[in-house]
């Protein structure tokens, strides 16, 4: 059992351990000290919702499902452009740097961040392909006492992650004081942005 849950961790770091667009989203909100617990709750969540259903199953179903596997593309490929375009406005503009340095909470509501985090994380393509189809079919031959300890590896890593990035971000609060450092990170989020959209054409495009 402790191989497995063990196994289970090492896998789930190896994928959510990387630069993305939800680790860039946490990272940015924790700066911000927008509503982080919940932005790290959600993302935790829908990480221990969707591994279970890709280790219990439904993994191999999904990733044979070109039909599905298509809209997450196409849907995620719109969100993360608008997202992308955000993140390049707010580095020309100085937002983000301006609610740091103005010592108030974050006037966004807490709806607002919930259902962005939402966005963020369950339109994005590749969460799927990590946390349902990798992670089960990995774990598809095993058996349900292993999946199950599996699952706890896996997600322990999640909930530890998303944290500690979550309120760990706030030791980098006085290097972002400098408007500079804002907008070279609002430029890397809407870099990778656009890159993960344009590889999510790429995909759909090629494949069919």
């Amino acid at each position: 059992m402790l191989s497995e849950i063990l196994r289970g961790a090492l896998i789930s770091a190896s994928l959510i351990i990387a630069i993305g667009a939800q680790n860039l989203f946490v990272l940015k909100q924790g700066l911000l000290k927008n509503h982080i617990f919940y932005v790290s709750a959600i993302c935790f969540i829908c990480d221990f919702a969707l591994m279970s259903v890709g280790i219990f199953g439904v993994g191999i179903f999904i990733g044979s499902n070109p039909l599905i596997t298509n809209i997450l593309a196409i849907l995620g490929a719109v969100f993360l452009v608008w997202y992308g375009f955000c993140a390049f406005k707010s580095a020309i503009k100085g937002t983000s740097s301006m609610q740091i340095e103005s010592q108030v909470p974050n006037n966004n509501s807490l709806l607002k961040v919930v259902l962005a985090t939402l966005a963020i994380t369950l339109l994005n393509p590749h969460v799927y392909l990590d946390t349902v189809v990798i992670v089960g079919g990995i774990a598809g031959t095993l058996t349900c006492e292993q999946k199950l300890a599996f699952l706890i590896g896996a997600v322990c890593v999640s909930f530890i992650w998303f944290f500690s990035i979550g309120y760990g971000a706030r030791l980098l609060t006085p290097l972002f004081r400098q408007k500079r450092m804002w907008v070279i990170l609002d430029c890397i989020v809407g870099t990778v942005m656009f890159y993960i959209a344009y590889r999510l054409v790429i995909y759909v495009v090629y494949k069919n």
